[in-house]
C-alpha cells in the first residue's frame, strides 16, 4: 500500500501546497471556481489563498471543514478535505492530486487516511461527487466500497462510502 501522511492545511503549508498545485494541476482542477481554466493567473492564485484561508477553522468553524495537505515521501501531492453536512454522521470528500501522484494508489491511500479522520469525529459515512467520466476516481470510490448512483444521462456522480462496513 502507498504511504501518505494527511497535515492540516495551515499558513506553513499554503505556498507549498500552492506550489504543487501549479506545478502539477490546472486551476479549474483544484477550484470550482476556475470556470474551466487551464492556466494559472494571479487572480487564481489570490483565490486560492484566500479560499484555503478561509477553511483554517476546522470541522466545527462556520465552513464545517478540514483541508489537509497530502504528502508522500516528504513532499505534497495534493489537498483532500472533510466537510461535514447537513446529514448528521455524512461527511463530505473532496480531493486533487498532482499529474505526478495519480495512478499509484496515492488517492486511495489518502482517502482511507482521511475515512478514519471521519470515524474519529463521528461519521458514519462519507460521501463525494465526481463527472461521470472520470475514471480514475469512480475507480478508487468502487475500491473502496462505495455506493455509485447518477442518473445515465447527467454527467455527475455520486458515492457513498460507509465506515466500519468492509
Amino acid at each position: 500500500m502507498s504511504e501518505v501522511e494527511l497535515r492540516v492545511i495551515d499558513e506553513d503549508l499554503l505556498e507549498p501546497l500552492l506550489a504543487a498545485a501549479m506545478a502539477g494541476a490546472q486551476p479549474q482542477q483544484v477550484m470550482r471556481d476556475a470556470d474551466g481554466a487551464t492556466e494559472w493567473e494571479p487572480a487564481h492564485l489570490d483565490a486560492f489563498r484566500a479560499f484555503h484561508r478561509a477553511h483554517y477553522g476546522g470541522l466545527d468553524d462556520p465552513h464545517r471543514t478540514t483541508m489537509f495537505a497530502i504528502l508522500t515521501g516528504g513532499r505534497i501531492i495534493g489537498m483532500i478535505r472533510m466537510s461535514r453536512t447537513d446529514e448528521p454522521g455524512a461527511i463530505q470528500a473532496g480531493m486533487w492530486l498532482a499529474r505526478s501522484a495519480r495512478g499509484r494508489g496515492l488517492g486511495t491511500a489518502a482517502l482511507r487516511a482521511m475515512m478514519a479522520g471521519a470515524a474519529l469525529a463521528g461519521a458514519h459515512s462519507v460521501i463525494a461527487d465526481t463527472t461521470a467520466d472520470n475514471a480514475a476516481a469512480l475507480g478508487m470510490l468502487g475500491h473502496l466500497g462505495a455506493e455509485i448512483t447518477g442518473d445515465p444521462g447527467s454527467p455527475r456522480r455520486d458515492a457513498r462510502i460507509t465506515l466500519g462496513a468492509s
